[in-house]
Formats: C-alpha cells, sequence, structure tokens
C-alpha cells in the first residue's frame, strides 16, 4: 500500500492505493469542474495511460494550463484529420494552417462545402461516442493508420474530447473548440478577415521562400541557401511596411496609432515605419505610450494588491489625448520621459510642435482601443496591428502556435535587457496572455492594416539562445512541465548559429541584440 497526492485546480485529497493503477483511473477521486486534459506527476508532464506503483503526486490540469491547452488542441486535430480521412479516403491532404477566429483555420485538397463541414463534424461525434483510442510511441501518434508529429502528452482517446465545431470558411475549413477563458464553451465566432488576408500574404511568402515546414528550413541549414532566405525574408517586411507608409502617405492621416501584443516588433517596426514615411516626404514624431503611464505613486493595486501595468487604466489617458489634439493643433507639447527607476513621468525635455501635416506615429499594447484617443477625430487616425503569425509548421498537422514564437522572443529579450531568467519569463506568461485577452485582441478588429511580423528563420536563430535558459530551470520549479514541453518544440529546429547575415533593423534584432534601433 502506498500514499499518492492527487489534485485538480481547485481540489486536493490524499488516497491510499494497494496495488499500481492507471493515471486516468485516479479521476475518480476528484471532480473536476473543467474537462481533463493533461497530467503530471511530480513536476513531469505524463501520459493519462502511465501507471502509478509508488507514492508521489499527481496533478491533472484543464485546458487552462498551457500544456493542457496543447494536448487538448492536438488530440483534438488528430480526431479532425481521421474524420476527414475516414470520409474522404487516407489519401486526402489535410494541413493545419494557422489559428483564425478563435479555431484552427485548416485547407483540405477537395470541394469544401456547408454539407461536408457537417459530415465532418458528424464523423469526429461518432468516433468519441465509440471512444476511439489514440496511440502513441515517443513523439509520435496516431488515430488510425496515419503517424503524426506532437510535442506533448494526448489523451487517451476521443472520448475525452467534445465541444467543438467545423465550419466552412472561404476555400478551408475551421475547426473552432474551447477557449481557456470560457473552458465548457465554444466562443462565438468572429469574421477575422483581415488576419486571413494576412496569412494569405505569409503563405505566399514561404512560397517565394521555399520553406512550408520546419522540415524545409532544417535542409537550408544543412544543405546551404539560409543566407539568401534571411535576406529575402526580411526583404519582404521591407517591402510590407514601404506599401503601410505609402497608404499612410496618401489616405493624409496624421495621427497612426501601432497596437500589438508583447513581443510582436512594435518599437523596431514603429521606427522602421518612420523611415520609410520620411523616405515619402513626411517628418513623423515617433511617441511611445510607455511615456504616458500614471505616475506609479498614484496607480491603484487590483483585488489582489498588484499593479496591473497591463491595463488601460495604467496610462494616463487623459494627458495623451491633450497632447495629442494639441500637437495636430500645432500648439506646442512638453512630452514626457517615463523613468522606469523612479517610476514617475519626467517633463523638461522634449518640448516640441508639428509643422503642417506631419504625423505623429504612436506605438504601445493600447494604440487601437477607443478610449485612448476618444478625443481625436477619428478622420485623423490611421490604425496598424502588428503580431507575429507563424505560418511555419512542423508538418501538415502540427502547427507553431503565434504565442509560442512570441514567448520565446520574450524569453530571449527579457534574459538580455530586463535580468528576467526563463523561469521567470514563463511563469509570467499567463498573466501577460490574460491581459492580451482583454487589452489588446478584441481592438483587432479597428485595424486598417496588418502588419506579420514574424520572420520564416527566427525559431533556428533563437533556438540556440532559448535552448540555454530553458535547460537551467530545475525539476522542482513550477515552470519545469513548460520548459520542456518548450525544449521538446525547439528540437524540431536546427539552430542557425551565423548571424551575419540577419540586418541590423530586423525585427530580430528587436530580441536576439545586435540592431541600431533599440528597443
Amino acid at each position: 500500500m502506498f500514499k499518492v497526492t492527487i489534485s485538480c485546480p481547485g481540489q486536493e485529497t490524499q488516497i491510499m492505493l494497494e496495488h499500481e493503477e492507471k493515471i486516468s483511473s485516479l479521476l475518480r477521486y476528484l471532480d473536476p469542474k473543467y474537462a481533463i486534459m493533461a497530467a503530471r506527476k511530480d513536476n513531469h508532464a505524463i501520459s493519462m495511460d502511465d501507471i502509478v506503483d509508488g507514492e508521489c503526486r499527481i496533478d491533472f490540469l484543464d485546458i487552462r494550463d498551457n500544456y493542457a491547452n496543447m494536448a487538448y488542441q492536438t488530440s483534438l486535430t488528430l480526431l479532425y484529420c481521421r474524420a476527414i480521412h475516414d470520409i474522404l479516403g487516407e489519401e486526402m491532404k489535410v494541413a493545419v494552417a494557422n489559428s483564425l477566429s478563435r479555431g484552427l483555420f485548416t485547407t483540405i485538397k477537395t470541394t469544401v462545402t456547408n454539407e461536408l463541414a457537417d459530415e465532418i463534424e458528424n464523423r469526429m461525434k461518432e468516433l468519441c461516442k465509440s471512444d476511439e483510442k489514440i496511440e502513441t510511441d515517443g513523439g509520435k501518434a496516431r488515430m488510425g493508420n496515419e503517424l503524426h508529429n506532437v510535442s506533448v502528452h494526448l489523451v487517451p482517446s476521443a472520448s475525452w474530447l467534445g465541444n467543438f465545431e467545423v465550419k466552412r470558411y472561404r476555400n478551408g475549413m475551421l475547426l473552432r473548440f474551447a477557449h481557456p477563458s470560457k473552458p465548457d464553451e465554444i466562443p462565438v465566432y468572429e469574421e477575422q478577415k483581415m488576419m486571413y488576408d494576412a496569412f494569405s500574404e505569409e503563405l505566399q511568402w514561404q512560397r517565394l521562400l521555399g520553406v512550408n515546414y520546419a522540415n524545409d528550413l532544417n535542409k537550408l541549414i544543412e544543405k546551404g541557401g539560409w543566407q539568401d532566405m534571411i535576406l529575402l525574408s526580411e526583404a519582404l517586411h521591407e517591402k510590407k511596411i514601404a506599401e503601410i507608409a505609402y497608404a499612410i502617405k496618401t489616405s493624409g492621416k496624421r495621427m497612426v496609432l501601432i497596437a500589438g501584443p508583447s513581443s510582436s516588433g512594435k518599437t523596431t517596426f514603429a521606427k522602421r515605419l518612420c523611415i520609410q514615411l520620411r523616405v515619402n516626404g513626411l517628418k513623423p514624431l515617433y511617441l511611445g505610450m510607455d511615456d504616458y503611464f500614471v505616475d506609479r505613486c498614484d496607480m491603484v493595486p487590483d483585488e489582489n494588491g498588484k499593479l496591473d501595468f497591463e491595463s488601460i487604466s495604467a496610462i494616463d489617458v487623459g494627458l495623451f489625448e491633450k497632447q495629442m489634439n494639441a500637437l495636430l493643433d500645432g500648439s506646442k507639447c512638453d512630452i514626457p520621459e517615463f523613468d522606469f527607476v523612479t517610476g514617475k513621468k519626467v517633463f523638461g525635455k522634449r518640448i516640441t510642435s508639428l509643422e503642417k501635416g506631419q504625423p505623429i506615429v504612436v506605438e504601445g499594447i493600447h494604440g487601437l482601443n477607443p478610449q485612448m484617443s476618444a478625443g481625436v477625430p477619428d478622420e485623423q487616425k490611421f490604425k496598424i496591428y502588428i503580431s507575429p503569425l507563424t505560418q511555419l509548421n512542423i508538418d501538415p498537422c502540427h502547427r507553431v502556435p503565434t504565442t509560442d514564437a512570441r514567448m520565446l522572443r520574450r524569453m530571449v529579450r527579457d534574459e538580455r535587457t530586463r535580468g528576467y531568467d526563463a523561469e521567470q519569463t514563463i511563469m509570467r506568461w499567463p498573466e501577460v496572455r490574460a491581459g492580451e485577452d482583454v487589452n489588446i485582441f478584441p481592438y483587432s478588429k479597428y485595424a486598417d492594416v496588418f502588419f506579420n511580423s514574424h520572420c520564416i528563420y527566427e525559431l533556428a536563430v533563437l533556438k540556440k539562445y532559448c535552448e540555454p535558459l530553458l535547460k537551467k530551470i530545475e525539476p522542482v520549479s513550477p515552470a519545469y512541465p513548460e520548459a520542456t514541453r518548450m525544449l521538446r518544440f525547439l528540437s524540431y529546429f536546427d539552430a542557425i548559429e551565423d548571424e551575419r547575415y540577419i540586418p541590423n533593423n530586423s525585427i530580430v534584432r528587436e530580441f536576439i541584440g545586435g540592431g541600431v534601433i533599440m528597443s
């Protein structure tokens, strides 16, 4: 007989076992509020089919945990592919392209119809009802005959999955499912045409570059050709920025607002945009919204006693609005600089005014929030949303989540410029993501233009920085399971060691350093 501590969010108990049991069978001692998708044994991610045969701790996780959420999405993707192959045959090609409209946009090499969407969804539900097994072997998994790469432990069978829908969208299908913010319901559908167009453009770029999957990138690194791929990737970025600058010029709008989630490359993009605006004969004034932070002594803590720097309440909206209108009217303004050491705005360093027709370029996470510039006439605003949308996948059914790419960027920058180690970055990330869901993502729909800041080669560059940082995290750390997942994910990519071909104004330089545009 041996003692096992088991838990799920909000519950914990100890049990005595007389003989070994499967991890999944221990759920009978708990009453989880939401469906369980993953488990940890003594802080190590494990399969639900693993055996408990001695004293240990087992933590069961629902999709509010990032690892469990990835297990959920990956398992559901396998179920989706299996249903398509059952209906259309094993040879039918399916690819998970990207996240879209709180789901996954997928392509199928056939004519897509609403009737086919219904047929796929119904077949998935049949497989759930029959409890179709998911077989795993190391880093591979199968449901049916096709093997897929996986970087997380999947659920044991289809009956663990539910609450999904399949919807035809343009030339593909949307696989939609519950979101961590509301784990028991499918989010309301929202059209994201601008995001779809951005992904379509990225797909065209990939075809130009000849890189669709991780293995394509690895072959270039191994055999040569990656240098040209970097330069071409950067040239495509510059072309897009030049197009946006020309659109601003022809619009006649004078207030350019740039917003996007953490580690999108907002600062580098904004300053490169300023250069392109100058090429178009304009003299932009660059401003960072961080300089309008409320003095720290005047901030009101939240219910947990913490200061929320991600909330719009952390910005002196009144001062920002007043100064923007004054500048646009030709008046002089004393633009503040925020001192992050003292936690106060400093005045007297930037007293400036605008010439006739001179635009203001403002970047910050709240740039597209209507509250931020409510007093500025809409006809004066040109709104840009920026994010690194990763179209590069491991294989057709194993995507690279945009949030993972952003976390790796932030991890490298945190360690280089802010003195935070990888453990601190990982532990802060859920809070950052929660803030983005409230303060950033809902306002992306107001953008006039979308800029995809992803560089096709960046994961191969970030790998050499991130791996040593992740390997420092101790097994007892609460960040350890996520660190091991990220190491597994990075193992699919070969590293680019030589950085000479990365231009010094690249968005990647904002994170790895060595750039001429300072963040």
